[in-house]
């Protein structure tokens, strides 16, 4: 690769960033290509393509990385709650007039059986959780510690990697990646006596048994909508996005 070859920079993250790294770099081979991982990332997945890993310094951070590594588009691939970092990219690109784009997974949809109660924030999610009410909370590692000060209910947190501050005595955590069965989850439901479900509206495939779950059983899902995101080109799929790309290079 040369300095004067096309620069893609990939804000990775999502298990879409994993596949689109590959097909970017299967369709576009004589373009230079690097993917970027927010904080420590442990298991740093094998993405065929040169990575770094930890934040930018901000916008200022973000825009001086642009200029030296000469990038010619950001695909913007980060979780649809990481917001400060599409921000960031969204404001960096406009400054440093560098393309960009945002793969944007389609949000989960409300249906007609399901007992949705949509809320704002995490806090919000907190405040809606009835007294007593034994909870499954699938909100994150970061975010599980908002939940704390609720002392009256019994909270089930599944999430990868153990949170920074461990859980209250009487709450159980599970570490491990969501399972791809509605079944598996109705039976964690059931083994823990779940009566709440709390989760992000991540939306995507891959976490979705748990909504169908919720769905099966009839449980009440506390849903924290997707923080405000910028206003900038999106796509829903890895091919929309390679074809975004394609034109993106060809103009």
């Amino acid at each position: 690769m040369t300095a004067d070859q096309p620069h893609i920079l990939l804000l990775a993250g999502t298990f879409e960033a994993r596949v689109l790294a590959k097909k970017l770099q299967e369709r576009f081979r004589a373009v230079r290509q690097t993917a970027s991982f927010a904080g420590a990332v442990k298991d740093l997945p094998d993405l065929g393509v040169p990575t770094r890993i930890g934040g930018f310094g901000g916008i200022e951070g973000l825009r001086q990385y642009l200029q030296t590594e000469k990038v010619s588009l950001i695909i913007d691939a980060t979780h649809p709650f990481a917001a400060q970092m599409s921000w960031n990219a969204f404001h960096a690109a406009e400054r440093e007039d560098v393309a960009i784009l945002r793969l944007e997974r389609p949000a989960w949809q409300q249906a007609p059986n399901d007992l949705w109660n949509p809320v704002a924030s995490m806090d919000n999610a907190a405040d809606a959780i009835p007294d007593g009410a034994r909870a499954f909370l699938a909100v994150g590692r970061k975010e599980i510690a908002t939940f704390y000060r609720r002392g009256d209910i019994i909270g089930t947190a599944r999430m990868i990697e153990p949170p920074p501050v461990p859980l209250p005595d009487h709450w159980s955590l599970v570490l491990a990646r969501p399972p791809q069965s509605a079944e598996e989850e109705v039976e964690l439901f059931k083994e823990r006596g779940i009566t709440h479900v709390v989760t992000k509206n991540s939306g995507g495939t891959r976490a979705y048994a748990k909504i169908e779950a919720a769905r099966q059983m009839q449980l009440p899902v506390i849903i924290v909508d997707r923080p405000e995101l910028p206003s900038t080109d999106t796509a829903a799929t890895v091919n929309d996005v390679l074809d975004w790309t394609d034109k993106s290079l060809n103009t």
